[in-house]
């Protein structure tokens, strides 16, 4: 491992610790991968993507047919992935509460997440919250069908879209548990997402995968040569007329 990959993981291990030291008073003791796989049942989102999940996988054996062509629609979204997360997590999550006229406009999922961000070790806030699904995931058959020219064509895309969703879920839930990397791949997704909360909040955006649309919009700085935010834990408090560092 390199001197810089070192640096960045010591920085991102003693944000953590001092966070955990003020939220809860010590450390809580690791868990292993079983165990924060059955605590990730115990939250509502798993269960609600997962049944649709299961619904568009049932659906699309029982059409049957299809074209070879399909194999390139989770081929496609997963290569798209990355930069689809940095951009719903700049545009919708970190959205800043905006008036027009009299009416404030802040979705629940930027509220949520400026709660997400206010406590990272809060669980049931990591999650993507119940409340979005119950529209989101029922949207997503109607994007579905009018999107694709088949009915085999749109269960192929809903099939794959939930399963991208159930991993974000899954990812995102292990990053904030108290399971620690064990393979490098791991370790750099679980560095580069303990950044973004822990350093700066203005970078460090993809959540699944290791900065990889953040190098491609500029949002991977060095983390020696990024000042540490005030409002990491705080989104847009104290930003007027400030910069990102």
């Amino acid at each position: 491992m390199s001197r810089t990959s070192l640096d960045v993981e010591a920085l991102a291990r003693t944000r953590l610790a001092a966070d955990e030291q003020r939220i809860t008073g010590s450390r809580r003791s690791q868990v292993t991968l079983g165990a924060a796989w059955r605590a990730f049942w115990r939250h509502p989102s798993p269960w609600m993507i997962s049944t649709f999940l299961l619904g568009s996988v049932t659906a699309r054996v029982l059409v049957g047919g299809g074209s070879p062509w399909e194999l390139l629609i989770p081929g496609a979204l997963v290569a798209l992935f990355p930069v689809i997360e940095w951009l719903l997590h700049v545009g919708i999550l970190h959205w800043r509460p905006r008036r027009v006229g009299p009416v404030e406009v802040d979705s629940l999922l930027a509220r949520k997440h400026r709660e997400h961000h206010a406590d990272p070790r809060d669980i049931p806030l990591v999650f993507i919250p119940w409340r979005a699904l119950a529209w989101l995931l029922p949207a997503y058959v109607v994007v579905a069908w009018f999107a694709m020219p088949t009915t085999a064509a749109a269960l192929s895309l809903l099939v794959s879209v939930y399963g991208l969703k159930l991993g974000y879920e899954w990812t995102h839930y292990l990053i904030h548990s108290d399971y620690r990397p064990r393979s490098a791949s791991y370790k750099k997704v679980w560095r580069n997402h303990r950044l973004h909360h822990y350093k700066n909040e203005h970078y460090w955006f993809t959540v699944t995968t290791a900065a990889t649309a953040d190098r491609l919009f500029g949002t991977c700085p060095d983390p020696a040569q990024t000042r540490t935010s005030k409002t990491v834990k705080n989104l847009h408090e104290l930003e007027a007329g400030s910069t990102p560092g």
